[in-house]
């Protein structure tokens, strides 16, 4: 008996060294919430490849922006690789003054707005009071509470159009504005860069003479307070992650053409960029 206790003794005290040798433990758990936005979905699976390469567990959460703000301030989840700055998310950052942290700059040249196909034959939000009929009186909209619903309710009173905001998603979005695109049909919906739509159909972003829509932004990666202590190593590795207009576009473009599963999309992005995603590892030791 003593000696098969000091055989699983032994066995146990070899697994704990290896886990050790190889900076973490089993229990290393990184939760990362998104929503179902097309450069959110892309850099969050991003994100969970790359770590799991590193040996981390990677668990996701999907969810509307309001309650991933939420169970970050609240801690029951670590990192949003999707926060727009200054504008679309300033309000969070309020509610939840000095329960986040930003951990680095994913992209820097980010812009809200409303979207119509190129075929459609006005250049300002300020026209549309004048087809009210031809987009049927609707923009479509995406999730309920998002920064750029936000400014789209400003928008309609503002430039006094007659027209109902849709509560949608992402994805249902893109499929409206598919179809209408196919049937050459008006329609306006809101709308962000970067994102794979621009790089599918003929698009322009209207231009916003009031600039309630305001500058370009930048995208960050955040994280509940504390994470930068608990997880040195993680925070510094998203920090570094930091895409280029063709990188990012790319990125999406991979996942939204894909036949098989996101993460296959990414693991050959990855091998294809491997440079880059090389250039992201923190030297430090985990």
């Amino acid at each position: 008996m003593k000696k098969k206790q000091t055989i699983l003794f032994i066995a146990w005290l070899m697994a704990m060294m290896t886990l050790a040798s190889c900076g973490k433990l089993s229990d290393n758990k990184i939760r990362i919430a998104y929503a179902n936005w097309a450069e959110g979905i892309a850099v969050t699976h991003l994100a969970k490849e790359i770590l799991t390469e590193q040996g981390y567990r990677v668990e996701l959460l999907n969810a509307d922006i309001a309650p991933i703000f939420t169970s970050l301030a609240r801690g029951k989840t670590d990192v949003f690789m999707d926060s727009w700055q200054p504008v679309t998310h300033a309000d969070y950052f309020k509610k939840y003054n000095g329960k986040l942290e930003i951990l680095g700059q994913v992209y820097d040249s980010a812009r809200i707005g409303l979207v119509v196909p190129a075929y459609v034959p006005i250049r300002s939000i300020e026209e549309l009071s004048r087809y009210t009929d031809k987009f049927k009186g609707e923009i479509v909209g995406i999730d309920a509470g998002t920064g750029i619903m936000k400014c789209t309710e400003r928008a309609i009173p503002e430039y006094g159009l007659n027209y109902e905001l849709m509560i949608s998603s992402g994805p249902a979005m893109t499929a409206l504005l598919d179809k209408a695109i196919r049937k050459g049909e008006w329609i306006v919906v809101t709308g962000w860069t970067p994102h794979w739509m621009f790089g599918r159909y003929d698009l322009k972003v209207l231009s916003d003479p009031k600039n309630i829509y305001g500058d370009s932004e930048s995208i960050h990666t955040i994280a509940r307070h504390g994470f930068s202590l608990a997880q040195p190593f993680v925070a510094e590795l998203l920090g570094n992650v930091h895409l280029t207009d063709s990188q990012i576009s790319s990125l999406m473009s991979a996942i939204a053409q894909t036949r098989g599963t996101e993460r296959e999309a990414v693991k050959e992005w990855i091998r294809q960029n491997r440079a880059l995603v090389d250039s992201w590892i923190p030297q430090t030791s985990k």
